[in-house]
């Protein structure tokens, strides 16, 4: 049988998978992590789901090329809706900015009601994933953060229950933006990407200072400060 390899990335989202999981992958680029997860006997069942016809061709081709077809399903449509007539208990969603994935669940979280587990990886902005989980009382069980081929990634794993419990400081709100674990750990990966964010906070905090002021200006100045000194609290 072909083989096939998969990012780091997408090998820390596939390791978050349960034994037995029944699993709708959306974006799922060209099938790769349902292959991989019913190549290695993770999961029994998966929906590979598109929102263009050029990436489900791509994934039908890699299904067909495996002999998957009695195990993955492909489907074409917009975010959850791929869940439609499927027993689903797990969803994973990767490669998307923060914003988006928080967008699809949101729009679609009717379809969630039997889901127990999310494994979630943002390229960027994790903090909209975080932000949603607990407004819509999903509990973050564990969050990863790696480094591959010069970028850096977060992968969030939630369950249906208490959204507060990895939240452990009276400021949610810089738990929230910096991840409750990750911050708690400190990672060299972790520091690597906020001393990186930093440089770049200070750097629009020069330009706003010397821009005309206005109510939105002054708002955005407050962000940026506090979030400078979050990060001189973590760092330093």
């Amino acid at each position: 049988m072909n083989d096939i390899s998969l990012s780091k990335r997408l090998k820390t989202v596939a390791s978050f998978v349960q034994k037995g999981a029944r699993v709708a992958d959306i974006g799922s680029d060209h099938a790769y992590l349902p292959v991989y997860l019913i190549k290695n006997g993770t999961a029994q069942f998966a929906v590979a789901g598109e929102v263009n016809k050029g990436p489900f061709q791509a994934a039908l081709k890699q299904i067909s090329k495996f002999g998957f077809e009695h195990a993955i399903q492909p489907k074409l449509g917009n975010g959850l809706s791929v869940m439609e007539g499927e027993s689903i208990d797990t969803v994973t969603i990767a490669g998307m900015g923060g914003p988006l994935i928080a967008d699809i669940l949101d729009e679609g979280k009717e379809r969630l009601t039997t889901v127990k587990r999310l494994i979630l990886q943002p390229n960027i902005a994790a903090d909209r994933i975080r932000r949603w989980l607990i407004e819509d009382s999903w509990e973050l069980l564990d969050e990863v953060i790696l480094k591959e081929d010069g970028h850096i990634y977060e992968v969030l794993v939630a369950e249906k229950g208490n959204p507060k419990t990895l939240y452990g400081s009276s400021d949610v709100e810089k738990e929230i933006w910096l991840g409750p674990k990750l911050l708690r750990e400190k990672s060299h990966i972790f520091m690597e990407k906020w001393k990186r964010e930093l440089v770049q906070l200070e750097k629009i905090q020069q330009q706003l200072y010397v821009a005309s002021e206005s109510e939105n200006m002054e708002a955005r100045k407050r962000e940026i400060d506090q979030k400078i000194t979050w990060l001189k609290e973590v760092l330093l």
